[in-house]
C-alpha cells in the first residue's frame, strides 16, 4: 500500500487522536497509523481523571527514601518484574537521579506548566466532539486511612498549591457527608475541588476517534521503519508505504525505536497499569478517590465501578500479572468488603520517562519528525496540551512557555 499524506501521526491513543484533529482543524491532511482501534489502548483502561493537580512526579525524595520498602513488600503499590530488570537498570539509575530534591522540584514544575489549563483545554475539546456530558465537575479526593497519614500530608499539599494547584483538607466528618459509603474510620482526605473526570473514558475516545476519522484515514497497521527523504519521511511497516511531509511520534509505549530512527535516543520505558471493574447501576462513590498509601484511584463510571492503578516496571512482552490484578481487589474490598469477584480486569501500557515529563519537539535530526509521547499518567489530562504545542511547532509558532521542560534533547 502506497500512499502519501501532508502530516502522518503514529499513535491512535488521545494524544494522538487530539493531535489528529488539531491538526485537521487548521486545515492540514492527515492520516493516523496505528495496528489498533483508535482510543482504546491505555486512554480507554485509566482513571478518567483530568488530574490538573497532579504536579508531583513519580520520583520524589519521599520514594527515594521509602524504595527498598516499596520494592520489598507484597502490598506495594510499585513493583518490578524481576524478569525485566536487566532492561531496566539504565532507566532506574535515571529514575533515581530525576527523584533527588533538586530534579524532582524542577520536574514538578515543569509539569505544572503543561497542566495549568488542561481542564478549560478538555472543556474545549469535549464540545467538539459532542462528549460535554462525559465530564463530571466534582473534583477528587485523596484518602488518608489514618490521622497521622491526613497529618502528614500537609507539607506535600503546600508545595501543590505552590504551583497553582486548588485543594482542601476535610476531616471525616466532611468526608463522610461526601462520599457516605466510605468506611467511617478514615482520617480525613484532600479535596482537589477543580478537578473533573470522564465517567466513561471509552465513550469520549471513540467519539474523539469518530471526529478525527470524519477527515482522515487510519491505517491499520505497525509502523515499524522511518526513512528521511529529501522531500519528507517514508513511514513503512506490514503492508504499508507511507509518505509524509511531516511526521509526529505519539505512539505511547511503542515509540522509543521509532524516535531512534528519528535520531533521539529517549529513555522510554514501560508501566503496566491495571484496572478491575464492578458493574453496578450506581457506584459506590460519587467521585474519584484515591488511598493514597495503596496507590489505586476508585473511580465511578457509567454503570460500573472500576479500580485502576498502581505501577509495574515490566515491558511490552511480559503477560499480566494475576497478584497485581489480586492487590487492587483486595485493596477494594478494605474500603468495600462485600464486592463480589470483579466482572473483567484489564491492563495497559503506560509509556513512561524517569523524569515524569513527556518529549514533546522536533527531533534532533529535523523537524520533519516531532515526538509526542512518554506522558507517563497523564496522557489524558495533558493529550489537548500536547496537541496544542505541536500544532504550534508543525506551523512554526512559539509554543509557549510550558514546552521548554519537554523538549527531546534534555536527554
Amino acid at each position: 500500500m502506497r500512499e502519501t499524506t501532508d502530516i502522518a501521526v503514529i499513535g491512535a491513543g488521545v494524544v494522538g487522536l487530539a493531535i489528529a484533529l488539531e491538526l485537521i482543524d487548521q486545515g492540514h491532511e492527515v492520516v493516523l497509523v496505528d495496528p489498533g482501534q483508535p482510543g482504546m489502548g491505555a486512554s480507554y483502561g485509566n482513571a478518567g481523571t483530568i488530574a490538573g493537580y497532579a504536579t508531583s512526579p513519580v520520583g520524589t525524595p519521599d520514594v527515594l527514601r521509602s524504595l527498598p520498602s516499596l520494592l520489598l513488600s507484597k502490598t506495594s503499590p510499585l513493583a518490578i518484574r524481576h524478569r525485566a530488570l536487566p532492561s531496566l537498570g539504565p532507566w532506574l539509575l535515571r529514575f533515581l537521579w530525576q527523584s533527588l530534591p533538586a530534579q524532582a522540584e524542577r520536574n514538578a514544575r515543569g509539569i505544572a506548566a503543561l497542566l495549568a489549563g488542561a481542564a478549560e483545554m478538555w472543556d474545549d475539546l469535549a464540545l467538539r466532539v459532542q462528549g460535554a456530558g462525559i465530564l463530571q465537575r466534582r473534583g477528587c479526593l485523596y484518602l488518608y486511612e489514618t490521622p497521622e497519614a491526613f497529618a502528614a500530608a500537609s507539607g506535600e499539599l503546600d508545595r501543590r498549591r505552590a504551583l497553582g494547584v486548588e485543594v482542601d483538607l476535610i476531616g471525616p466528618d466532611r468526608l463522610a457527608e461526601l462520599e457516605p459509603n466510605l468506611p467511617p474510620t478514615l482520617g480525613g482526605a484532600a479535596w482537589f475541588t477543580g478537578a473533573t473526570f470522564l465517567d466513561d473514558p471509552g465513550r469520549m475516545m471513540g467519539l474523539l476517534a469518530a471526529a478525527v476519522l470524519q477527515n482522515a484515514r487510519h491505517i491499520s497497521t505497525r509502523a515499524e521503519r522511518l526513512t528521511r527523504m529529501p522531500d519528507g519521511v517514508v513511514i513503512e511497516g506490514p503492508g504499508l508505504h507511507l509518505h509524509a511531509r511531516r511526521v509526529v511520534i505519539a505512539a505511547g509505549a511503542h515509540s522509543r525505536d521509532l524516535a531512534r530512527q528519528a535520531g533521539d535516543r529517549i529513555p522510554l520505558d514501560t508501566e503496566r497499569g491495571y484496572h478491575v471493574e464492578w458493574d453496578m447501576a450506581t457506584p459506590l462513590l460519587s467521585r474519584p478517590s484515591c488511598p493514597t498509601a495503596r496507590g489505586f484511584y476508585f473511580c465511578p463510571m457509567a454503570g460500573r465501578l472500576r479500580v485502576a492503578g498502581t505501577v509495574e516496571l515490566g515491558g511490552l512482552t511480559l503477560p499480566p500479572s494475576p497478584h497485581r490484578v489480586a492487590r487492587l481487589i483486595e485493596g477494594a474490598r478494605a474500603f468495600f468488603p462485600d464486592l463480589p469477584q470483579p466482572d473483567r480486569h484489564w491492563m495497559g501500557f503506560r509509556p513512561s520517562l524517569p523524569d515524569s515529563l513527556p518529549v514533546i519537539g522536533p527531533s534532533r535530526g529535523g523537524d520533519d519528525v516531532v515526538l509526542a509521547f512518554g506522558h507517563g499518567h497523564l496522557g489524558v489530562t495533558m493529550a489537548p496540551v500536547t496537541a496544542r504545542i505541536v500544532a504550534d511547532l508543525l506551523a512554526g509558532r512559539d509554543p509557549g512557555h510550558a514546552a521548554i521542560a519537554c523538549r527531546p534533547t534534555r536527554f
